[in-house]
């Protein structure tokens, strides 16, 4: 029971705007396969609190997500639609004081949010970026970019992936982890808003993107590692 309700609020908690990454200009066609659902609404700032599910760790393993990606000590990594910076955190420690972490989302309050929560747990190596809907302006030379829960948000895909690529370092890794379609009595939105992972490979493809690894051990994700 606790799952399903998880899974309602959280796509209540989405319903305010017309698409995360909102409405911009953008040199992507608005062409969609069949297959693939409309981009999500935004997730509200003032529902963080379900973002932070005492489980999470256990069903996410972040720790085996950072491991796929060769994140380690000194690395250059970004977090893309990093929300409130739950998965932030996590990298920021992983790197340590030698490495940097770029947390992007295209909402201020998000962006707040990661900066203040960077602030109360020391950690100086956390870099925000309030962005636009088809440029998450990442840095370049990154090592790693994750984006966590938040593929079926983005109003442009491809073009983020596009910006994505031309970021990488030479040998940088691509990290998409989202829910399997099947992951009933899982956490996440409802299955009609979910991303099937060949969706995403077909997007990545399209912005030169080729798959290295998938990650099947985590009970109710997908990881997909790309690459150039």
């Amino acid at each position: 029971m606790r799952r399903r309700a998880l899974a309602a609020l959280y796509l209540m908690a989405g319903l305010t705007v017309a698409a995360c990454h909102g409405a911009a200009t953008s040199r992507q066609a608005p062409v969609t396969p069949p297959s693939a659902p409309a981009a999500q609404a935004l997730f509200r700032p003032e529902a963080l609190g379900l973002l932070e599910d005492p489980d999470r760790d256990e069903w996410q393993q972040p720790d085996k997500v950072m491991d796929e990606l060769h994140i380690a000590d000194g690395s250059r990594v970004a977090d893309v639609g990093a929300g409130g910076g739950w998965f932030t955190t996590r990298l920021a420690r992983r790197v340590g004081p030698n490495g940097a972490v770029y947390a992007e989302d295209v909402q201020k309050q998000m962006v707040e949010a990661i900066e203040e929560r960077a602030r109360q747990e020391g950690l100086s190596n956390v870099h925000a970026i309030l962005s636009s809907s088809s440029d998450p302006m990442l840095p370049p030379n990154l090592d790693a970019v994750l984006i966590v829960d938040a593929y079926g948000q983005l109003a442009h895909p491809i073009d983020v992936l596009d910006h994505i690529a031309a970021a990488l370092a030479q040998n940088g890794r691509v990290g998409v982890v989202d829910f399997k379609p099947n992951g009933d009595g899982g956490p996440g939105p409802p299955a009609d808003l979910r991303i099937d992972p060949e969706h995403v490979v077909a997007d990545a493809a399209r912005a030169g993107l080729t798959v290295r690894s998938r990650e099947t051990a985590l009970r109710y994700q997908y990881v997909i590692i790309f690459g150039r």
